[in-house]
């Protein structure tokens, strides 16, 4: 079993502080209700009229735009407030996008930029080549550079 004193140390400032309003609020109107039993029926009805307006115009609790640290047990989380990021929270979700882009376009430019130099190379050794480059689009000529790289392998065994 767990020590209340210890679950109570884990929770937040805030939240205490919420609970202790709650409570408060709660012994408030046990102590209204208890003389609402002496009251006419013409007080009471304007009384749960007001109760209804005020809690139609109750507002929802707005959070705090400062840096707080929360505690979790034997953890602490920096939280810097806020649902909605600024101008340079939005900027800053942009970036990794960006940065991926910006990647991938350099990539592709520097894969198209060796591509372009490998078939420079093939079309230099080609021009370059003592045969004319319709010998290599002969059938021929395959089978000739077959048996020749077979007598290669042979004379160097």
């Amino acid at each position: 079993m767990t020590n209340p004193q210890h679950q109570s140390d884990n929770l937040s400032a805030s939240y205490r502080t919420e609970l202790v309003v709650d409570r408060f609020g709660l012994q408030v109107a046990s102590r209204l209700s208890e003389g609402n039993l002496q009251l006419g029926h013409d007080v009471s009805e304007r009384l749960r009229v007001a109760r209804r307006q005020a809690l139609a115009l109750r507002k929802q609790p707005t959070l705090s735009r400062s840096t707080s640290i929360v505690n979790n047990g034997n953890s602490a989380t920096l939280a810097m407030g806020g649902d909605e990021p600024g101008l340079w929270g939005r900027i800053a979700s942009f970036l990794p996008l960006i940065v991926l882009i910006v990647g991938l376009v350099g990539i592709n430019l520097v894969q198209n930029e060796r591509r372009a130099n490998e078939v420079a190379e093939v079309d230099a050794a080609l021009l370059t080549d003592d045969l004319p480059p319709q010998a290599y689009t002969d059938p021929g000529f395959a089978q000739f550079l077959k048996v020749q790289s077979g007598q290669a392998n042979g004379r160097g065994n």
